[in-house]
């Protein structure tokens, strides 16, 4: 029997469909449980946070000095210039995470609204989701799904994103998986000649957002569960509009069409019949050659829980140098000056509070939420669309682009960040007016 035949048997089949399908169901389908309408995978973190409540604040403890630990044990602290401010700010944040949690931290940090609302609302839920949240990633990324999605979307990439077809698994691994995982599956493709230096940046600064998982603490954090969907669909639709509009301006535009060392580079072959058949025969070969689940599981949850481990230092420390810099300094009223014009212009409730939430994105993207709680619907709605839609920021995602082999400096990657804020405002302000 040829190999052509032996990847379409019964087993590929209940890989694709059952594990695809609980994937899908975890993340995107809401149910009831004790009166509460969300995801199940918010379902099963809100149940690990009852039953062991007092011992989690210890075990994101254990993460944040393991994550400030890492790159020292790895021996790559000192890789670059990012990587040792990055390193720093890890230890900072294990300091302020012990001084936090054995209550010794001075009176401003101990302030209710500094490093407590940072743990309590952001570093709790990250380190809980994230690592939870990989598990069902395995179920919904790993058994053909993304690969059978693709084919389709070859017609639609090129036209719109200037990006190759194969480029559609790479955005939606990072939108349902990670940027981590983005990152990493577009600088392999890179390297490999299989992307432009231009069509490489693009999908790093353009479909390379934080995951599902991310959305829903931001989600919860404004108390948007229960539209969580209508959250999601247009965060999905407005981050890939942006992207249509930012390939087509400087300094996007005007990047280099050669290959990674300027190699000849392998263009893809474009599907044009048979799509059905393609998508399946690819389908297939992915769930054939996938590992079984629970190596696949653990695979997942070693990657989510490294990403735990190297993003909470990280928020503990520039998400509250973030809301320092917000509480005590003009810093970002400044910056938020760039956008409070469209802000205003669209007529956002609370215009000035909406753009400084937008320019403080660029800490961390947590970060806009946690300054627009008490806000009104529609503005908590648009500056939830702009932290995830303006993908950029400086506690986790500018590092991991610059750590890989994308030849992009920090100045256009900024640049990109006002671009990408600017039309996220502009586009998704009427969509919730017309939604919400």
């Amino acid at each position: 029997m040829g190999n052509e035949k032996s990847i379409y048997n019964t087993g590929n089949y209940i890989k694709f469909f059952v594990l695809s399908f609980i994937g899908i169901f975890t993340f995107f389908i809401p149910i009831t449980i004790n009166d509460n309408r969300t995801i199940p995978l918010d379902h099963i973190v809100t149940f690990l946070k009852e039953t062991f409540g007092p011992a989690i604040p210890y075990y994101i403890l254990i993460v944040i000095i393991m994550g400030a630990v890492y790159p020292f044990w790895k021996k790559t602290w000192n890789k670059n210039v990012v990587e040792i401010i990055l390193s720093i700010f890890k230890v900072i944040g294990a300091i302020v995470t012990v001084m936090l949690v054995f209550n010794f931290a001075p009176a401003w940090m101990a302030d209710p609204d500094m490093a407590p609302y940072l743990f309590d609302k952001l570093v709790m839920s990250v380190g809980l989701i994230v690592p939870v949240g990989a598990v069902f990633l395995a179920l919904l990324v790993g058994y053909g799904l993304l690969e059978f999605v693709g084919v389709f979307l070859q017609p639609v990439m090129r036209p719109i994103w200037k990006t190759p077809g194969r480029s559609a698994i790479d955005a939606v691994a990072s939108f349902v998986g990670s940027y981590g995982i983005g990152l990493l599956i577009t600088n392999r493709v890179f390297k490999k000649g299989m992307y432009t230096v231009r069509e490489a940046t693009i999908i790093a600064t353009g479909f390379s957002t934080v995951s599902v998982t991310f959305m829903i603490i931001i989600a919860k954090t404004l108390d948007m569960m229960d539209i969580w969907n209508i959250y999601f669909w247009v965060t999905l639709v407005v981050t890939f509009l942006v992207t249509a509009i930012t390939v087509r301006i400087w300094p996007l535009s005007k990047l280099s069409d050669d290959y990674y060392e300027g190699q000849e580079g392998h263009p893809e072959q474009i599907v044009k019949e048979d799509k059905l058949k393609v998508a399946w025969g690819q389908a297939m070969e992915v769930a054939d050659k996938a590992p079984s689940l629970p190596k696949n599981i653990w695979i997942n949850f070693k990657d989510g829980f490294e990403m735990t481990m190297a993003i909470l230092p990280s928020i503990m420390s520039i998400g509250l140098l973030g809301l320092v810099l917000s509480e005590y300094t003009p810093l970002f009223d400044i910056i938020g000056y760039i956008f409070y014009p469209f802000t205003w212009l669209m007529q956002v409730p609370e215009p000035l509070l909406a753009a400084k939430a937008s320019a403080i994105e660029i800490a961390e993207m947590f970060l806009p939420s946690l300054l627009v709680v008490d806000a009104p619907l529609i503005t908590k709605f648009v500056t939830a669309v702009v932290s995830v839609s303006a993908i950029l920021f400086f506690s986790a995602l500018i590092p991991c682009i610059l750590a890989t082999e994308i030849p992009v400096s920090i100045p256009k990657l900024i640049v990109i960040w006002i671009e990408r804020t600017i039309l996220t405002i502009i586009i998704v302000t009427p969509i919730a007016y017309l939604l919400l």
